[in-house]
């Protein structure tokens, strides 16, 4: 009798819903984040992925992420300001961070970019990393 509960159990365990409930799908964040509109020709080439973000001290967060040229031209040094929001963050949020880096590229290449902040968000109250999205512009 236990083992025919069991199976009954079972069965109605993997059976699947055919309801027809379709659950509202949630688009992934995105996975790498390009220029915003530059004047810069280089700005359709860069690419900026893998934002993570520590905390050096209090009120310094150190902030890490990749940056790409996938163009065969060497675009030499650029200035970027980086604007890091929430993906939850409605249109004319202002940014959690904005900050200045550097970073000089080859062609196809791709560096790391480590940069200090001055902010006084704790690490803690920033979202976690799929939640981050990001722009950035790049100065001339």
């Amino acid at each position: 009798m236990a083992l025919l509960l069991l199976a009954a159990s079972l069965v109605g365990c993997s059976s699947s819903s055919s309801s027809g409930k379709q659950g509202k799908t949630v688009a992934p964040p995105p996975a790498h984040f390009i220029a915003a509109k530059s004047t810069n020709p280089a700005g359709k080439y860069i690419e900026l992925v893998g934002f993570r973000v520590n905390e050096e001290s209090p009120g310094r967060l150190e902030i890490q992420f990749g940056a790409v040229n996938h163009s065969e031209a060497d675009v030499g040094e650029l200035k970027l300001l980086v604007n890091l929001s929430t993906s939850a963050a409605k249109p004319g949020d202002p940014p959690l961070l904005s900050f200045p880096a550097k970073v000089s590229l080859g062609p196809s290449d791709m560096k790391n970019v480590k940069v200090l902040v001055q902010s006084k968000l704790r690490v803690y109250e920033l979202p976690d990393w799929q939640f981050l999205t990001a722009d950035f512009q790049i100065s001339d």
